[in-house]
C-alpha cells in the first residue's frame, strides 16, 4: 500500500488505522498586528454567538486580521468618544491642575461610559 497519493488535486495520507485521509491544511494567517483586548472579546463573541462566521474566518485565514481591525477600530472610537465627552462635560487640563481628584473621577466615568459604547457599537455588533 502506498503511504500517500494524489487524487483530484488532494493529497491523501495512509493513517495507522489503514484508512486514507485527506491532508488538509488551513491557509496561513500572516497578520502581525496584536488583537488586543477588543479583538479577544470579539473572538469570544464570535465563537459563542456566531460560530459559522467564526469558522469561516478561520478557514479563509482572515480571523487574526479581522480581530486586529476590530481592536484598532475600537481604540480609535474610544479615543474619539472620550475626547468628545470630556469637552462636552468641561473636563479640561486646567481642572486636572486645580483639582486632579475631580478630574480623575470624571475621566474614569467617561472612560467607562465610552467603553460600554464601543463594546455595543463595534465588538458585539
Amino acid at each position: 500500500m502506498k503511504e500517500r497519493f494524489i487524487e483530484n488535486n488532494i493529497e491523501y495520507i495512509l493513517a495507522e488505522d489503514g484508512i486514507y485521509y485527506p491532508n488538509l491544511q488551513l491557509p496561513e494567517d500572516n497578520e502581525t498586528r496584536p488583537i488586543g483586548l477588543y479583538g479577544s472579546l470579539r473572538k469570544s463573541y464570535l465563537k459563542e454567538y456566531h460560530p459559522v462566521l467564526y469558522i469561516d474566518l478561520i478557514l479563509s485565514g482572515t480571523l487574526t486580521k479581522h480581530l486586529a481591525d476590530i481592536n484598532e477600530a475600537a481604540h480609535d472610537r474610544m479615543n474619539l468618544i472620550v475626547k468628545q465627552m470630556a469637552e462636552q462635560q468641561g473636563i479640561t487640563e486646567q481642572l486636572k491642575l486645580s483639582d486632579w481628584f475631580k478630574w480623575l473621577q470624571a475621566m474614569n466615568n467617561i472612560q467607562a461610559s465610552a467603553g460600554e459604547i464601543v463594546l455595543s457599537e463595534i465588538v458585539y455588533a
